[in-house]
């Protein structure tokens, strides 16, 4: 027994000694990460003053925070996207985010909230089956809305740098939600900040959130009511017109001159996604150049929309009403804004 221990413990001696000294520069890297992310945080406190957060919030939250690896290397490795790479066809996306699964889901919420969707659409104007398919396609009516801690989340984001700019507000925001009395348990979602039912960000939910059943809460994370309410308070604020369709699907004629069509003015919002539209013109004058419905109704003469043809030449069009534009504000994507008027349309049918 003597004779082992004498050659198993210096092998394991230097075992350990070879592990530790491998550990010690990883923990070393962390404790300096900490120090520099709590010294970051401090920096935030005159801006959180500013916006009426008290040091007694900042107190209970700063020092339970630490940086999440996990989160950083989500957002870099967001896929970019080159100001001229292909854009693809919209058919696959439509078939994957229009699918039967979800709008027969979409008709189940519809007929089980439409009294208090026919409340908010008379009282906003934003119609019943938007509210439903915005539901629909951010959480899949609520299925999965993200478990990340958002101050942790947002923390880490705007200490890294990156993209500072963007998350420092949104970080502040969540400090605001938690002031207002928005229970820490409730501030989770998506790795990006985005909460709740509706996934908005936190600048959005102090902007449009809104309490749908009376209870004096605004609670988009566990009441459909809140959530459907602040969805149509989102659309209100984004200049949502009463009475206008989103758009319709045309048939385009062969010989349509295009090239006179094009848009005249460079948007300098996401312009990948708008410079796609034609230029402005009425629904009337849309019909004098051959242009005929697919499916659905025409708005009024007088209501201006813009074409887009997703897919190309020769496959369904779209004219597209400033409705559209109300869903572009919530997600700046010709994809998503369409998909989610073709399943609103689904919904309601």
């Amino acid at each position: 027994m003597g004779d082992s221990l004498r050659y198993i413990l210096p092998s394991a001696l230097l075992a350990l000694t070879a592990i530790f000294a491998g550990i010690a520069p990883a923990q070393r890297a962390d404790a300096q990460d900490d120090a520099a992310f709590q010294t970051y945080l401090e920096t935030l406190r005159p801006k959180a003053r500013a916006m009426g957060i008290s040091d007694a919030t900042l107190n209970g939250v700063f020092p339970t925070l630490t940086p999440n690896p996990r989160v950083i290397q989500l957002d870099q490795s967001q896929p970019g996207g080159g100001a001229y790479s292909p854009i693809p066809n919209f058919e696959p996306y439509r078939r994957t985010h229009v699918d039967a699964a979800r709008i027969g889901r979409g008709r189940s919420v519809y007929q089980a909230n439409r009294a208090r969707l026919g409340r908010i659409e008379a009282e906003t104007g934003v119609p019943e089956e938007i509210m439903v398919a915005i539901y629909g396609h951010e959480t899949n009516y609520g299925s999965y809305t993200g478990d990340f801690d958002l101050i942790r989340s947002l923390a880490t984001l705007s200490w890294e740098g990156r993209r500072r700019a963007l998350f420092e507000p949104e970080l502040l925001a969540t400090l605001k939600m938690l002031d207002n009395g928005v229970p820490r348990s409730r501030l989770v979602g998506s790795w990006a900040g985005a909460t709740g039912y509706p996934q908005f960000l936190p600048s959005v939910y102090l902007r449009v959130a809104k309490d749908g059943d009376g209870d004096g809460k605004a609670d988009i994370w566990t009441s459909e009511a809140d959530a459907l309410a602040s969805i149509a308070n989102y659309f209100v604020q984004s200049g949502w017109r009463r009475g206008q369709p989103w758009g319709v699907a045309v048939i385009v004629p062969s010989g349509l001159d295009r090239t006179a069509l094009a848009a005249r003015t460079t948007p300098a919002r996401c312009p990948r996604v708008f410079n796609r539209h034609s230029r402005w013109l009425t629904m009337a004058e849309w019909r004098r150049l051959g242009i005929a419905p697919a499916s659905g109704a025409w708005a009024a003469d007088d209501v201006l929309a813009t074409l887009l043809e997703p897919d190309g030449p020769g496959r369904t069009a779209y004219l597209l009403t400033s409705n559209y534009r109300a869903i572009l504000d919530y997600n700046c994507s010709n994809f998503y804004a369409l998909s989610v008027g073709l399943l609103a349309d689904a919904v309601k049918q």
